[in-house]
């Protein structure tokens, strides 16, 4: 698998070890302005797993993507398209939440879409905006797909009202939300009452808060490395299945 991290502030890159890469040449730029070979610009972080890292620079491949000929099908043409299948099974692209041309090449060029949701102030408006001038509008140009809204980071108690409660009710109540809610935080009527009443024996909903994933981030280690036992682990090898399966299935 290969993994391409897009974010400017280059914490997926960081946390696997390559901060040198992202302070070094812009390769980037010269992958999807120059048309370099992006195989010379990835790197090996575990077997079956390399990255092609972000980099400091970004906002300046930003800009020059919007005078560029098919501006938002570099990462396609000269990255996706040579490598899927060929040489990976599966690409991954970890990008900004903001909208502008790297963002449209992701979204292009993967055609799939998962939405972690923190519960924090502002996830709702967070939600209907990328519905809205992300999903909505790529998908007059060609079709993307929403693959899972992902619950993640959680910590508080769901038989008060916290922000975590609130995000999971609402994520599991609302018709257009919870087709997409991954089965690890999918919670029905009869859940609820269960947790109210203090009978609720399931596994907790959502990808929980756990030192062990903030250890291994630290340790730029993947969490499966470093903590085989983590509870979580589960939660993500049911991600990984929403990808080869295109969707929850319930």
């Amino acid at each position: 698998m290969l993994l391409i991290d897009l974010d400017d502030n280059g914490h997926t890159t960081f946390n696997l070890g390559y901060r040198d890469r992202y302070e070094g040449e812009n390769h980037v730029q010269n992958v999807l302005l120059d048309g370099e070979d992006p195989s010379d610009f990835i790197v090996p972080v575990v077997e079956d797993l390399d990255l092609f890292p972000s980099h400091e620079a970004l906002e300046e491949v930003e800009t020059d993507l919007k005078s560029a000929m098919a501006s938002s099908q570099r990462l396609f043409r000269n990255v996706v398209d040579p490598l899927l299948g060929d040489v990976y099974d599966y690409i991954v692209v970890d990008t900004p939440a903001n909208r502008g041309k790297i963002n449209d090449n992701a979204l292009f060029a993967t055609k799939n879409l998962m939405v972690p949701l923190r519960p924090e102030s502002g996830w709702e408006s967070g939600i209907t905006q990328t519905n809205k001038r992300l999903i909505q509008e790529a998908q007059q140009y060609f079709d993307l797909r929403l693959l899972a809204l992902v619950p993640t980071d959680l910590s508080e108690r769901l038989d008060q009202d916290t922000q975590d409660r609130n995000l999971l009710q609402a994520i599991n109540s609302r018709d257009a939300l919870e087709p997409f809610v991954p089965n690890f935080a999918h919670l029905s009527e009869s859940d609820w009452e269960a947790l109210d009443a203090g009978e609720y024996n399931d596994e907790l909903p959502g990808i929980r808060h756990r030192a062990s994933i903030d250890k291994a981030h630290r340790a730029r280690t993947p969490l499966r490395d470093f903590d085989p036992q983590c509870d979580q682990l589960e939660y993500y090898d049911e991600l990984a299945q929403i990808v080869e399966k295109g969707g929850v299935v319930r």
